[in-house]
């Protein structure tokens, strides 16, 4: 019965590291690395691949359940392990989570880097289905249910969200539960993503193919990079080697939210973070992030934070 709760791949991963897994976790020897890699199946519909270690090498491990992931809807959340006190942030450090149908190569998403931390949920598409009234008035849920194109989402978790996450990571629960408590905490955290993606408003859907997504994530990694300099499309555009119109479109469909948009967000998050955790005055933080109207950056995070940036770092 246990045996039957672990899924393929953890199996496959324990006989390539030569250890046993205890309990549906693995520990990573110390001549490999550091973490564990814990994984389990709810049921025939549903299963979850929880990873936090660092191998000195990459490793490649077959996924055994390939032909099974094809129904499958794949949930990758990312960067919602705890951190320490002095950890410093990145943009590349935001809790998100991946959404992507079966036709994305969701291989390279789950399995194996040197580097992981990482809770991977799949779901089959005709289960999730059958425990909602799927609304005609959202393109991406049923795009995404549908699961017959390959489509990629990416979502920004919020506190409630991350509270979910950490109830399901952190707390103790006797083998009797285990299961039932990790699957009922998995299918709240799926069903609050897709109450998210719910509120998204494209009204149509373009196929994505792999070199459009690493397009995307470029464009995306050029931006958040250099936050005190306002994206300009055309030169994002030809870098990605698309249109303006479809970089535009397609960074939308991905991250649900304008270029534009996403990047103000984010250049506020960073003047909330030079703040509070560099200490910088509110001038010295407006004009390292590209603000010559100090009135303008204020207005700007006020929008953002609903606080005036003197009133928040006093706080």
């Amino acid at each position: 019965m246990m045996q039957q709760s672990v899924p393929n791949i953890l199996s496959r991963f324990a006989d390539l590291l030569g250890v046993a897994i205890t309990d549906n976790r693995l520990t990573i020897p110390e001549k490999f690395g550091t973490g564990y890699c814990a994984g389990f199946v709810f049921n025939k519909h549903m299963r979850m691949l929880i990873s936090n270690y660092e191998l000195k090498e990459e490793l490649i491990v077959d996924n055994p359940d390939a032909h099974a992931a094809r129904r499958m809807i794949f949930f990758k959340f990312q960067n919602i392990f705890p951190k320490g006190e002095s950890s410093t942030t990145h943009f590349t450090d935001t809790p998100s989570v991946l959404i992507a149908t079966s036709r994305i190569n969701t291989d390279e998403l789950i399995f194996i880097h040197s580097n992981t931390a990482t809770v991977n949920i799949e779901v089959d598409a005709d289960y999730l289905k059958s425990l909602f009234d799927l609304p005609e008035r959202s393109p991406v849920l049923q795009s995404l249910l549908r699961n017959t194109e390959p489509l990629l989402f990416e979502q920004l978790i919020y506190p409630s969200l991350q509270r979910v996450a950490d109830e399901m990571l952190s707390e103790q629960v006797g083998k009797t539960f285990e299961l039932l408590f990790l699957r009922v905490k998995a299918e709240e955290l799926i069903c609050r993503l897709l109450m998210e993606l719910e509120k998204r408003d494209e009204r149509h859907l373009y196929p994505l193919n792999n070199q459009d997504i690493q397009m995307i994530y470029k464009v995306r990694e050029q931006m958040l990079k250099h936050l005190a300099k306002p994206p300009a499309i055309d030169q994002l555009a030809v870098s990605a080697n698309m249109s303006p119109t479809k970089l535009k479109r397609l960074f939308k469909q991905v991250f649900g939210d304008s270029i534009f948009s996403y990047y103000q967000g984010h250049r506020m998050k960073e003047a909330v973070r030079l703040l509070k955790q560099e200490n910088l005055s509110v001038s010295a933080t407006g004009y390292q992030l590209g603000f010559t109207n100090l009135s303008h950056f204020s207005r700007v995070f006020e929008q953002h934070t609903g606080m005036k940036p003197k009133k928040f770092s006093a706080t």
